[in-house]
């Protein structure tokens, strides 16, 4: 794999797709799991929101052209797992960064970020940086990793993609914990490497809400070649579990 490749380029050869991507997946069929505290907003704020909307441009927030839907797991603590709405600009062809949600609709609240890089760009970082990367080979070939709402052939392309690439995770709004605000500090979340790790109600659940069959997709996927796992990535699965220490010892204790 020399970057992420594209066919010719991940944003051509999904063009139409990546276009209907956002649009197609917005039908807000995940509600938020938290509800922030405060006044509801005034009709001055709701006129400011609009003006703002209408006359100021967004570069960034735009490039958000691809929406994926996985699963994350606090590291160390794989029992402790959360659905995660991706929405994805990519940068160019080895380097996407993602801006990650707790649900579709409007109200949805920001929980975190991921940067997905090459094998190639992975396997040039020092090892202590290697540790806090996970792969997407199984997230892919399980069928848990999904693009809802576009063509089977243009996901398929895309995971064809992705099942080659590595994503650090960051998670800064621990929405399991705190229904209210973001408290704590950034936790390291990782992704699942093998069956019977993710919690199958969660999977199903997820699949219901978007009319999707996870085990199809594992099907359908079989003939996407499965690459070794580059040393170093999913550091935790050699006992090497990196986590910030939390000074308010609130988040994550179950």
């Amino acid at each position: 794999m020399a970057g992420i490749q594209t066919i010719p380029t991940l944003k051509m050869a999904c063009a139409s797709a990546m276009a209907l991507l956002l649009g197609a997946c917005a039908a807000g069929n995940s509600a938020s799991n938290v509800v922030a505290p405060g006044d509801a907003s005034s009709t001055t704020t709701r006129s400011l929101d609009a003006g703002a909307a209408l006359l100021q441009s967004r570069p960034p927030i735009e490039a958000l052209n691809a929406y994926l839907d996985g699963f994350h797991f606090y590291n160390g603590q794989m029992d402790v797992q959360m659905e995660a709405h991706h929405y994805c600009a990519i940068l160019n062809e080895e380097v996407i960064q993602c801006v990650i949600y707790d649900g579709n609709r409007k109200d949805a609240k920001l929980m975190g970020v991921e940067y997905i890089i090459s094998e190639r760009l992975f396997t040039g970082l020092p090892k202590a940086e290697q540790a806090l990367w996970h792969s997407h080979v199984h997230e892919v070939k399980s069928g848990q990793l999904v693009a809802p709402g576009i063509p089977e052939v243009a996901e398929h392309a895309l995971m064809e993609k992705l099942v080659h690439t590595y994503g650090k995770t960051w998670h800064t709004w621990h929405t399991d914990l705190h229904k209210d605000l973001p408290l704590g500090v950034p936790q390291l979340m990782m992704g699942f490497t093998a069956d019977g790790q993710a919690d199958p109600q969660k999977v199903a659940e997820r699949d219901r809400r978007f009319g999707i069959d996870s085990a199809q997709k594992r099907r359908t996927r079989a003939d996407i070649p499965t690459p070794t796992v580059a040393p170093g990535a999913d550091a935790w699965r050699e006992g090497q579990v990196f986590q910030i220490a939390d000074p308010t010892r609130t988040p994550h204790q179950h």
